[in-house]
């Protein structure tokens, strides 16, 4: 069966949290988040849950937790605290969660940023896992980040990622 058989099986619609990773934000000025939930909503997935958390290991660590057992959410994705400053954690944090890892994600976020940010692109710590079933993804807090990585990327193979991770 190839890969295009799997994809008319894959569901259409998914149903995702939105974890942002920030000491600062607040759901008002969640724009990253707010980006993430209508560039998924405009590609036919549904956001469930959309949760703030500071930029520590166990707040990252029970949100992201708490979003695996949710039965309801197939997929989880986190935005900010992937760079290499002191305080960006979650990559850190979600360790422990990774059963298996989706190294093509980032390589490819990261080919996708250099055409647009040149050089700065290799500090992004951008990437993809799968956990109990659920894929997650880790992307940068930076509004056109995200949208390049959900646009491109994330929503037009999360029906078939989701329905991979679960066969």
């Amino acid at each position: 069966m190839g890969v295009e058989d799997h994809r008319k099986m894959a569901p259409k619609t998914v149903r995702l949290a939105v974890i942002t990773v920030s000491d600062t934000r607040t759901e008002t000025d969640d724009l990253s988040g707010k980006a993430i939930t209508d560039t998924m909503a405009k590609a036919g997935h549904k956001v469930l849950r959309r949760i703030i958390v500071k930029d520590e290991v166990q707040e990252i660590q029970k949100a992201l937790r708490e979003l695996i057992e949710d039965d309801a959410v197939q997929a989880v994705v986190m935005n900010g605290g992937t760079g290499i400053a002191r305080r960006d954690v979650t990559l850190e944090a979600i360790e422990p969660f990774q059963e298996k890892s989706i190294p093509g994600f980032g390589e490819l976020f990261r080919a996708l940023s250099y055409d647009e940010v040149g050089s700065a692109a290799m500090i992004s710590r951008a990437a993809a896992f799968v956990t109990e079933g659920k894929v997650v993804f880790c992307l940068p807090g930076s509004e056109k980040a995200v949208r390049l990585a959900v646009e491109r990327l994330i929503a037009p193979e999360l029906g078939h990622m989701v329905w991979e991770t679960q066969r």
